[in-house]
């Protein structure tokens, strides 16, 4: 019997502990809903000429006018890359990450891409609200394409 309750202690910790992680975030993506930038909006200073924030394409190509292509965020050699191409802006620069490969839950290249830039304690950055992909969050609605 005391096995049993030792068990039945350890599982009711375990459920405690994960109801609180998820209570504090625990699970919680490394963006805020505030840091997800609207494809719209993007297009819009695009197209009106207006200084653009810095634009990584962390996904397998870089599709969006005016993106640097630096390859799939979860391939370690793309985030050194990152990494390089975002050493020598100032922590407040505007930076827009995204990949569009597939819808958000599925994708392998935003979260270790978005995570090196808050370990970085960037504090301007975002992530392109791609929710389904490139083709219909992006070309599809006639936004500016690189050429």
């Amino acid at each position: 019997m005391k096995l049993f309750s030792r068990i039945l202690l350890f599982c009711l910790l375990q459920t405690v502990f994960l109801l609180n992680s998820n209570a504090q975030g625990g699970n919680a993506e490394p963006w805020s809903a505030k840091q997800l930038l609207d494809p719209a909006e993007l297009a819009k200073t695009i197209n009106a000429g207006k200084a653009l924030p810095y634009i990584y394409c962390i996904g397998p190509s870089a599709v969006i006018k005016g993106s640097v292509d630096i390859g799939p965020g979860n391939e370690k050699s793309s985030i050194e890359k990152l990494k390089a191409a975002v050493s020598k802006l100032p922590k407040d620069a505007p930076i827009v990450l995204y990949c569009g490969c597939c819808p958000f839950r599925n994708c392998p290249n935003i979260r270790p891409a978005f995570s090196l830039l808050n370990q970085l304690k960037f504090t301007n950055h975002k992530l392109l609200n791609l929710a389904t992909n490139i083709r219909v969050d992006w070309i599809s609605k006639g936004y500016p394409v690189a050429q």
